[in-house]
């Protein structure tokens, strides 16, 4: 059986072509190990650091808040207000320029699940007559919370109501 010189040279020839590939393939892998490893380093080092930050921050928060007591009520107020509704200049008024507000429109009830509407009500912030280190928002004088409860409570009686009504079914002879 003769084999062709050609073929042989051919065969070593894709041989070693299929070994360099095969090196040059386990070396872009190795490198590619280096890099993921690298940028997980990297990625470790910023999250120690961000952690270290908000360590630092919670730290520098809870200093604030032993030294101005009241910081704390201030952003639970500032939080009901968003939550009910209210735009940053409305916040700001009630909450830095301790003023009064008057306002028009739907406020939202957490507790309710629902809005509730306004028209022509004064709204302050105001320290709770219980609690001297509390804060409340009075709409009309009247806690909020308080307020809300009232508006549900017409809301559910006038539906009642309705529902307990007889209806008309026509005239009757």
């Amino acid at each position: 059986m003769e084999i062709d010189n050609n073929f042989i040279v051919y065969y070593f020839k894709l041989r070693s072509k299929q070994l360099f590939l095969k090196a040059q393939m386990q070396l872009m892998q190795e490198q590619h190990g280096k890099q993921i490893r690298n940028l997980q380093g990297i990625h470790n080092q910023e999250l120690e650091a961000r952690d270290k930050e908000i360590s630092r921050l919670n730290i520098l928060l809870e200093k604030a808040f032993k030294w101005f007591p009241m910081l704390r009520e201030m952003l639970r107020m500032e939080k009901l207000c968003a939550t009910i509704g209210f735009t940053k200049e409305m916040i700001e008024s009630l909450l830095t320029k301790k003023e009064a507000i008057r306002c028009n429109g739907r406020i939202y009830s957490e507790e309710h699940r629902r809005k509730f509407d306004i028209k022509n009500d004064i709204f302050k912030v105001e320290q709770s007559p219980t609690d001297s280190s509390k804060l409340v928002l009075t709409i009309n004088k009247q806690p909020i919370g308080d307020w809300f409860k009232e508006q549900f409570g017409k809301l559910r009686h006038s539906i009642q109501r309705t529902l307990s009504e007889p209806k008309n079914r026509g005239i009757k002879l």
